[in-house]
């Protein structure tokens, strides 16, 4: 820093030296020829004038040149620029410089950021627009349907209101599952954190399920025997939500009389990792970054005739990050897919 504090100092200096060589010479043809001229005058004189013109010229080239930068500073500022507005401001062109650089380079990946936020914003919205259109039409279009004359004809009275039914239950769906997500990313839901045997949480899900996946003639089964309990730490009702949506989805994608198979490991010495592992489609590896977006699918046609909201695996990632885990997926397309997530081990 020393190095550039006297770098400043050098065209006051050499300004000041052309000052005084010129005004020196002039002082001492006047006095060889007007007066007497004794040899130290010159050197006096030169000493005076170039002292004289160093501080003055540095003083106003500073003053000069501290207005301007100081006006780029007061408008770097008004950009909400946090690390100009804190740091002191300097007349060394190298370092504004540098300092205008760093400015430039992070607003431009703000910038490119935003307008990534944009897009995502854009797609969301469409996508929750989409979402909620196509069951609202579909109620709707059974209710103009049976008030224009169908309900008079009891076969098709029965059938309408069913799938207006399974409409609005779809509706319900996605309103509910919005509602969750939004809590869980705003940190409004809290978690009940509690001790039990997560063998005996993945044997409920699998009997919840037993009839989803019995129609898909698809076999919920474990690795191997768990004789002996597993005791975890974390919220109970949560984590079934998770298994549960990540079981539906291998049922979902599975192959007809395909496996879906949970596995429960030791990880480390007080975390266990438990996998749900299918023989189905398989996720192609262009899709994996985006499956934990809100209403992203992989199949934009096929995963509506299950139903569900387009939420599941969105929650499930939030559910498993508030607990402060981790939560994988690896997948071969035509082979299958594994989804795994961490949880605390009980002492």
């Amino acid at each position: 820093m020393q190095a550039k504090f006297k770098k400043s100092y050098r065209f006051a200096a050499r300004t000041a030296l052309y000052i005084t060589l010129y005004t020196t010479l002039l002082m001492s043809v006047f006095l060889y020829y007007f007066s007497n001229l004794e040899w130290y005058y010159p050197l006096v004189f030169s000493v005076c004038i170039f002292l004289f013109s160093s501080i003055i010229i540095q003083y106003n080239v500073e003053r000069f040149i501290y207005k301007r930068v100081k006006k780029i500073y007061d408008d770097l500022t008004l950009l909400e620029s946090v690390n100009l507005a804190k740091g002191p401001i300097t007349t060394d062109m190298q370092t504004l410089t540098q300092e205008i650089d760093k400015f430039a380079r992070d607003k431009k990946i703000e910038i490119e950021t935003l307008k990534v936020r944009e897009e995502y914003r854009k797609e969301f919205l469409g996508n929750v627009s989409h979402e909620l259109k196509t069951p609202l039409f579909t109620v709707q279009g059974y209710i103009l349907t049976l008030l224009d004359g169908a309900m008079d004809d009891k076969n098709i009275r029965e059938k309408y209101l069913e799938r207006a039914s399974k409409g609005i239950e779809r509706l319900g769906y996605i309103i509910k599952d919005l509602d969750m997500i939004t809590k869980l990313e705003v940190g409004d839901l809290s978690l009940n954190m509690e001790v039990f045997n997560i063998v005996e949480l993945v044997e409920n899900v699998f009997d919840m399920l037993e009839i989803k996946a019995s129609r898909k003639k698809t076999s919920l089964i474990f690795d191997k025997e768990y004789p002996n309990p597993i005791m975890v730490n974390a919220d109970k009702e949560r984590i079934q939500q998770v298994l549960a949506n990540l079981v539906v989805n291998s049922i979902k994608y599975g192959s007809e009389k395909g496996t879906t198979e949970v596995s429960i490991e030791n990880l480390i010495k007080n975390k266990v990792i438990v996998r749900i592992t299918d023989n189905g489609e398989g996720i192609e590896k262009i899709h994996i970054p985006r499956l934990f977006e809100r209403f992203y699918r992989v199949d934009k046609s096929g995963s509506r005739k299950e139903g569900g909201s387009g939420l599941g695996l969105s929650i499930v990632k939030h559910i498993i990050e508030v607990h402060r885990e981790k939560i994988y997926v690896e997948s071969e397309f035509g082979v299958g897919s594994e989804f795994s997530f961490t949880l605390e081990k009980a002492e």
